[in-house]
């Protein structure tokens, strides 16, 4: 039995899944374990149990978002990439970790699909954030100094850097664009609250 991290990819054009199975095939530790190319893919991939699904966001329509979250609580431990090669609504974008456009390389693929499951065992076994936590990232989202947040929350300095630390240790996030990308994606900011 191997180790490698499981890879469903959800995708209707055959070229296009083919050629990321090729490149993902070249990635050590990663195997695609099926490509799935028909809108019947809840009932297909959950048995599968993958790490990582990379699905083709433009197949979801308004009505069928929900399949995005009966899937997610389906599969737990999976984390989700989508698949990008032309305009996607940004309201499906909020459901995945991280994108894959059609242009990345392999060496920017294989990064971002260990960055993604490095993030998911991170945020896994880290512990919930707290009020005051959840308030600091808000304010760094909103692109905020730590002087700006200090006098907000009537805080020292010394504080907010732990606060942020804090963040940074629970996420595993260490940059601002990230801690954003978190904060919109578990619905504590709306992107248009972003500076």
């Amino acid at each position: 039995m191997t180790n490698n991290k499981r890879i469903v990819i959800i995708e209707p054009y055959s070229m296009i899944a083919q050629g990321l199975r090729l490149m993902i095939d070249e990635i050590k530790g990663y195997e695609v374990s099926a490509i799935i190319a028909d809108g019947h893919y809840i009932e297909r991939v959950a048995p599968l149990r993958p790490d990582i699904v990379i699905i083709n966001p433009s197949i979801i329509d308004i009505k069928r978002r929900g399949e995005l979250d009966e899937l997610a609580q389906r599969l737990p431990g999976s984390t989700f990439a989508a698949l990008v090669y032309q305009y996607v609504d940004p309201d499906v974008l909020r459901y995945f970790k991280t994108t894959i456009e059609i242009s990345d390389s392999r060496e920017k693929i294989t990064l971002k699909l260990r960055q993604l499951l490095e993030s998911s065992e991170q945020v896994t076994e880290s512990t919930e954030l707290s009020d005051r936590e959840k308030e600091i990232l808000i304010a760094v989202a909103k692109g905020l100094t730590n002087k700006n947040i200090a006098d907000q929350y009537h805080i020292s300095i010394h504080t907010v850097i732990t606060h942020r630390k804090n963040l940074t240790r629970k996420t595993g996030i260490k940059s601002v664009s990230g801690l954003t990308v978190y904060a919109i994606l578990n619905n504590l900011i709306d992107i248009k609250e972003v500076e």
